[in-house]
């Protein structure tokens, strides 16, 4: 086995390491859950998670092995901010981070502050991840999107959704004109709460009658107001996508794509659509290695390891610290 495939795990599990440990020496109240049970317990728990990491890293080298760990580790992810939410609302107050409860729907980083008039947690969280990966939020991060992502299932539909920018352009005005309204007219927190959740329930429910049918998660691409945010400030990231000339115009790599962002127009332009989060499954239905990750002047390959240690890392990381 050549020593060049542990370079990215190695790397992943020191910077993992470093910033956790970093979270644990200088943070008074305990942030990892480990710490919190168990003095000291949260050391182990670093080391957990920075293997964890280095094991998904290594897998996900290989462009074949994507798709199934990226379900896998997103999957993982939303089971473990859902589950440790419901053990906190039951009871177990140390599964829950200190501070003002929020409703765990997307929707609220972009319509919160606007209600509220000021930035919260998860909306500066997500900011950062749009400087870091662009728009890996949507394919790695979102604890809705998972949901999406499984309803989805596999097999998407070739045919291009229709009128797709008219629905989320509208969709995120919406949200923005209602939660101005609310504001405005000094509807009380508690209303504005369960309208709310009733925007994350309508989001549940379009997950299992249309995202399921078309084989593409139509409740990212069209519904959720953050998923328009991320197409609209991606760009201020470098991480791009292209085809090269490599292409054949097999078109299998349509197959792999849940995000509409590869039909017949993006492959002969040579580039993927502006939904693509740069999830990286469509390398895996490429058999000519046609789809490369560009970031700068770097490599194909060099760029798709920096994109590859970024959005691990910080999946890892989130895991460990990503809590209501």
């Amino acid at each position: 086995m050549k020593l060049h495939a542990f370079r990215l795990p190695l790397s992943v599990f020191i910077f993992i390491s470093v910033f956790l440990s970093a979270i644990q020496v200088n943070l008074p109240h305990p942030m990892l859950i480990a710490e919190r049970f168990i003095k000291g317990g949260g050391w182990l728990e670093i080391i957990v998670i920075a293997t964890y990491g280095a094991v998904v890293a290594y897998k996900m080298q290989n462009p074949v092995n994507v798709p199934y760990w990226r379900k896998v580790t997103w999957t993982l992810f939303s089971i473990v901010f859902f589950g440790q939410l419901i053990l906190g609302l039951l009871g177990f107050e140390k599964f829950l981070m200190t501070g003002k409860f929020h409703l765990p729907i997307p929707m609220m980083i972009l319509g919160g502050p606007v209600y509220r008039g000021q930035l919260s947690v998860m909306t500066i969280l997500f900011l950062s991840t749009i400087v870091l990966t662009g728009p890996a939020w949507c394919s790695q991060f979102c604890y809705f999107g998972a949901m999406d992502n499984l309803a989805s299932g596999s097999k998407p539909k070739k045919e291009k959704l229709p009128n797709r920018l008219a629905i989320k352009t509208t969709g995120i005005l919406l949200v923005i004109a209602v939660t101005i309204l609310l504001r405005w007219f000094n509807v009380p927190v508690l209303i504005a709460t369960i309208i709310a959740a009733g925007f994350g329930i309508g989001g549940v429910i379009i997950m299992v009658l249309f995202s399921r049918k078309q084989g593409k998660m139509i409740h990212c691409l069209l519904y959720c107001p953050i998923g328009t945010l991320v197409n609209v400030l991606k760009p201020a990231n470098p991480f791009r996508l292209y085809i090269d000339n490599n292409c054949t115009f097999c078109m299998k790599c349509t197959s792999n794509c849940k995000y509409d962002a590869l039909n017949q127009d993006d492959i002969r332009k040579k580039k993927p659509d502006t939904t693509c989060t740069l999830c990286g499954d469509c390398l895996a239905g490429c058999h000519h290695n046609a789809i490369k990750y560009k970031y700068f002047s770097l490599k194909p390959e060099t760029a798709r390891r920096l994109y590859l240690f970024l959005t691990i890392s910080i999946h890892a990381i989130f895991l460990a610290l990503a809590r209501i």
